[in-house]
Formats: C-alpha cells, sequence, structure tokens
C-alpha cells in the first residue's frame, strides 16, 4: 500500500462516523417534536363536531364554517327604526384556536361515556369592546327614544291653562347589550334583532298640579276683581280695591304666607300711618284697617277686609288688596298657606 493511499484511509473512516451521526440526527429531533393534541370524540364546539381532530385541523374546521356567518353586521330594530351594528366597529374578533382549545379542555374534564366519548359542546370564542357596543346602544335609544313630557300649568287672570303631561318611550339600554352580546356570537341565529321600548313616566303630571294648586288666587288690578280657582278651575270672583298710583299694589307671582282672623296691625315708619306711626293696633280694634281676616302675601303686603267698602272698585289702599269684610271672610278658608297668587 502505498502512503498516499495509507493517508486516505482514516479520512474515509471520519466521514462514515460524520454520515452515520447526519442520519441519526433526523430521527432525534423529531422524536423532540411537541405532539399536538388530538380533542377526544365527541367534543362539539356550537354544535360543530370537532373531535378527534388536531388543535389546527379543528381551528380550521371552525373558520371554514363559522367565520362568516358571525362576520355579518346586525341590524337592530326599535318602533320603525332601524341602525347597524358593523361588527368590526365593536372589535369584534372570532378566535377559532382558542375555542378548538376550550373544547378540547372541556372535553379531557368531562367523564367519558361507555362508548368513549366525551360529550361536550362549547360556544364560539369571541371578544368585542364593551364600551364600544355601550356606545352603540345608546345611539339606538337616541334614535328611537320619545321624551316624556311634564305636565305643565300656566297661570292667567282669568284661568287655568293646564298642559297634560304625555309618556315617553325608551329602550333598556342594558338589555340591548345583553340581547346583542348573545346573538353576536350565535352563528345559527338572524342577524335581525327586533327590540321593544319600555314606557317612561313624566316626572309631573296633571294630578300632581291638582294636588300642589288646591288653590289659586289672581288679583286682576285693571278691573278690581280677585278670582278665586280651586281644581284650577274659577269658583268665585269678588271686588276689591288695589293700592294707590302712588304706592301700587305690587305684581307677579307669590303665594299666601301667613294667615289671621282679626290681625293686628303694626303701622309702618311712614307719615300716612298718622298718629299710629310705628305703634301696633291690636286686632278687632275700630281703628285698625285691617277689618276681620288677613291673608299675608309679600313684603307688608296681603289681602284684608276694609270698613271703607266704598273704596272697592278703585285705588285706594297703600299697596294691599281691600274686599268686603263678608267676602274676606268668605275667602278665608278656601286659602290655605302656600295657594299661589298671582297679580296682575
Amino acid at each position: 500500500m502505498t502512503a498516499a493511499l495509507r493517508s486516505r484511509a482514516p479520512m474515509r473512516r471520519l466521514t462514515l462516523v460524520i454520515l452515520a451521526a447526519a442520519l441519526a440526527c433526523p430521527a432525534g429531533a423529531a422524536a423532540q417534536t411537541p405532539v399536538e393534541p388530538v380533542i377526544p370524540a365527541g367534543a362539539t364546539a356550537a354544535g360543530l363536531d370537532i373531535g378527534n381532530l388536531t388543535i389546527s385541523q379543528a381551528e380550521m374546521k371552525l373558520l371554514d364554517v363559522f367565520a362568516v356567518p358571525v362576520s355579518q353586521p346586525v341590524e337592530v330594530r326599535v318602533a320603525g327604526h332601524r341602525k347597524l351594528l358593523d361588527l368590526p366597529s365593536i372589535g369584534f374578533v372570532f378566535d377559532a384556536r382558542r375555542t378548538a382549545r376550550r373544547a378540547n379542555a372541556a372535553a379531557l374534564a368531562t367523564p367519558p361515556q361507555p362508548d368513549g366519548r366525551r360529550v361536550v359542546d362549547v360556544p364560539l370564542f369571541t371578544t368585542y369592546d364593551r364600551a364600544k357596543l355601550a356606545a352603540f346602544t345608546v345611539a339606538v335609544d337616541r334614535a328611537s327614544r320619545v321624551t316624556p313630557r311634564n305636565a305643565k300649568l300656566r297661570i292667567t287672570l282669568r284661568r287655568m291653562i293646564l298642559r297634560r303631561a304625555r309618556m315617553g318611550w325608551s329602550i333598556d339600554e342594558q338589555a340591548l347589550a345583553r340581547a346583542l352580546d348573545t346573538l353576536v356570537a350565535d352563528p345559527y341565529t338572524s342577524r335581525i334583532l327586533r327590540f321593544e321600548r319600555v314606557r317612561v313616566h313624566p316626572a309631573v303630571n296633571a294630578n300632581d298640579l291638582h294636588k300642589q294648586h288646591r288653590a289659586v288666587v289672581t288679583v286682576d288690578r285693571a278691573h278690581f276683581k280677585l278670582r278665586l280657582f280651586r281644581g284650577l278651575k274659577l269658583r268665585k270672583t269678588y271686588g276689591i280695591a288695589v293700592g294707590l298710583p302712588e304706592f301700587p299694589t305690587p305684581t307677579g307671582r307669590y303665594s299666601i304666607t301667613n294667615k289671621a282672623v282679626n290681625p293686628a296691625w303694626t303701622a309702618p315708619d311712614q307719615p300716612w300711618a298718622g298718629a299710629y306711626r310705628n305703634e301696633v293696633v291690636e286686632g278687632g280694634s275700630a281703628e285698625n284697617p285691617l277689618k276681620a281676616r288677613w291673608l299675608g302675601i309679600v313684603g307688608g303686603v296681603g289681602i284684608h277686609g276694609t270698613s271703607a267698602e266704598y273704596s272697592i272698585g278703585s285705588r285706594a289702599s297703600h299697596g294691599c288688596i281691600r274686599m268686603r269684610v263678608a267676602d274676606v271672610i268668605d275667602l278665608y278658608p278656601r286659602v290655605p298657606v302656600g295657594s299661589a297668587v298671582l297679580i296682575r
């Protein structure tokens, strides 16, 4: 054997060793690759059989069957109004792989039947932005809502004008969100959701106004008339005297603040009070100009009887509203404290 041949022999042996090692490596690598689990027989997702499939196979089957149905928009119909929920607008995602993994975990946790099948059904795994869905339900409510209208009373000198309440309508936004939560993940249901509104009662109705205004008094200075309304209807009209031009009866919307029988009179610090200035004249006294009854209104001005009944139908007082004694006695029990008073 020549020297050249002897030098090649060790190289051949090294090459054979390397080839043997190379042939052994793929088998070793394959042995270390994790085997994808197979979902037990009997497992379904949204009714679709995915048993005996690997997670990846189940994922592909789920996407093939359900990806299109669950991506369809949902039309919400409320009282003739229609609003379309485009699922990407709320960040809706159907995760087929997590659905498959969920089915596998549920099947493994379910005791096998005699035939070895593990019967279990899981819903599709879906996610969306709940805040965006809530914003959608608000928009549906805004489009279909009828705002309730409170009853309203307008008091004029001659009549009470009552505008009755109106019932409102609105949707329960949280109930709509729950209904949509169920619908968007269901591939079999109709993508049209009909939703009913609920009644919304007004805060104030006609009965409330009747109770608040059991008695109303209006004072018509131009025609020297005091009108009494009860039950929002005109019941009686009385002749009156009102303030002199230099001491006008105040105008506006007031209420009866206090009442008294045979009230004492505290004479004001005014020149017209004469000798009684800053004095208190007891009730029932002949010198007391406040005869029989007093119904206080504002700033020392009120309704009272007068001995100068000839002044009725004129501007004669220092701001108060004078009535005949018989009339003020008749009026007194009909008008409780707190009753509305309109002076024009």
